[in-house]
């Protein structure tokens, strides 16, 4: 078998992955390879899609990433529609899409999804086409622990570039969560359905029963392995308990043994948190895991923010990004109400990615903020037409302004009175900034340990 990704870098070796990484994030290819062997980085992407699939690293010192969901229902079953969703998401800058269908021919529609994707890395959640093609296939409950694996075998042939493994999950840890006066036993769905797979069949999780062979699988096509965290919190009140704590501590160990068999591994995280909580959720994960890349969901920092809970993960998830959190998974206005619209998908894309760049401007200064300079440079100057293309969403820019009529230069809000205008009259005189000053007074951001430590400070 040929080596992987991390073996090589292990050998002293520079997969061309790097040499790429290295041009995309800043960050000298020495640093890369020594943090890809350690796997503080992660490169998302299966050997079968090579040169299809665009360069997403994920990890310590890269820029935050951020994936978008789409995928079917079990009751809304509209393939053209998820389809769209993923011209979106690689329009308007998502960096991966996972694949969450639930209904219709499964096979087909992965396959249509991650065409329709390219050139992003795609993800699964394999338990959910094993427990609906289970179903149908035993009729009930019954289908064997390798079934699972087997459909596992079956989305890396296709090319699945990384998938969550709810392997965490021991049948103790589920049956305690089942007794446990937690809100939402079990907030996970993945989870939900293994859990009831193990008690129906009194036996272990089949992911962690045959975890060596999909050690094998995953190193085979060099594809990434994301440990699902089955029991993040679901409910403020269920933050940071013994359930939680304990399947993060079965994650780490999950995580030492992928980087023994050389293959590439991430830890998904949390889910409703309150703000003060998740740096140390950040901080508790990359110990353990010893820095691990960290995918997280959120976090949601408020239970109340239903139609608005973009808005929600863009504040909980700048905090655990600029905390050290490596991906944000995206969350859609539809969030906890309805799979999501097209238009909605591309709004939570868009607050996830601000949140994101928010963050890795905190980390990593003048690096990142590049663009933000060279906007506030245009803004002093009101130059309109250079600045929409720096927007999010070019077009939905331009159409806020001019939804009424301008007079001058400004924009309405303003109009005769704007401070950009009168300030540029009186002071032209003075020395204009340059770009250059303007990165350098971003300098370079401040580590995550050390931000972490002024958020953390009484």
């Amino acid at each position: 078998m040929a080596k992987t990704i991390m073996q090589v870098a292990r050998g002293g070796g520079t997969p061309e992955e790097l040499e790429t990484l290295s041009k995309l994030e800043g960050v000298p290819v020495e640093k890369l390879r020594a943090r890809l062997a350690q796997g503080r980085i992660a490169v998302l992407r299966n050997v079968r899609r090579l040169g299809r699939v665009r360069i997403v690293g994920v990890g310590e010192g890269l820029f935050t990433k951020v994936n978008v969901n789409i995928g079917t229902s079990g009751t809304v079953v509209d393939v053209d529609m998820e389809a769209e969703k993923a011209r979106i998401a690689v329009r308007y800058g998502s960096d991966t899409v996972m694949d969450l269908s639930m209904g219709g021919p499964l096979d087909e529609i992965r396959r249509r999804l991650m065409k329709e994707a390219e050139p992003l890395p795609l993800g699964t959640v394999p338990t959910y086409q094993a427990w609906v093609e289970g179903l149908r296939r035993y009729g009930g409950l019954t289908m064997p622990s390798d079934w699972f694996i087997e459909v596992v075998e079956r989305q890396l042939r296709d090319g699945v570039d990384y998938m969550t493994i709810h392997a965490a999950l021991s049948r103790e840890l589920a049956e305690k969560a089942l007794k446990s006066s937690r809100v939402i036993p079990i907030n996970s769905r993945g989870g939900a359905l293994l859990a009831a797979w193990m008690l129906e069949n009194r036996e272990e999780n089949p992911y962690r029963r045959h975890w060596s062979y999909l050690l094998e699988l995953f190193a085979e096509y060099d594809a990434v392995i994301s440990v699902g965290d089955s029991l993040r919190p679901g409910a403020l009140a269920d933050q940071h308990d013994e359930l939680q704590i304990a399947e993060l501590i079965e994650a780490a160990r999950l995580v030492e043994s992928a980087r023994r068999a050389g293959v590439q591994v991430i830890v998904e995280g949390p889910g409703h948190m309150t703000l003060d909580q998740i740096p140390a959720n950040v901080k508790l994960m990359k110990t353990l895991t010893r820095g691990a890349p960290y995918y997280v969901l959120g976090p949601l920092p408020t239970d109340t923010a239903m139609g608005y809970d973009h808005i929600a993960l863009a504040i909980g998830g700048a905090v655990a990004a600029a905390s050290g959190a490596d991906f944000l998974c995206y969350v859609t206005p539809a969030e906890h109400l309805s799979l999501p619209t097209p238009e909605q998908v591309k709004e939570g894309l868009i607050a996830a990615r601000i949140a994101a760049h928010a963050a890795d401007i905190a980390k990593y200064g003048a690096r990142a903020a590049r663009r933000d300079a060279e906007l506030s440079l245009l803004r002093a100057k009101l130059d309109w037409e250079r600045m929409w293309s720096y927007a999010p969403d070019p077009e939905h820019a331009k159409r806020i302004y001019h939804q009424f009529p301008a007079a001058t230069k400004a924009c309405n809000m303003c109009g005769q009175y704007c401070a950009c205008m009168i300030i540029d009259r009186l002071s032209q005189s003075r020395p204009k900034p340059t770009l250059q000053q303007l990165l350098e007074r971003l300098g370079d951001g401040g580590d995550a340990a050390q931000l972490l430590e002024q958020l953390t400070a009484p």
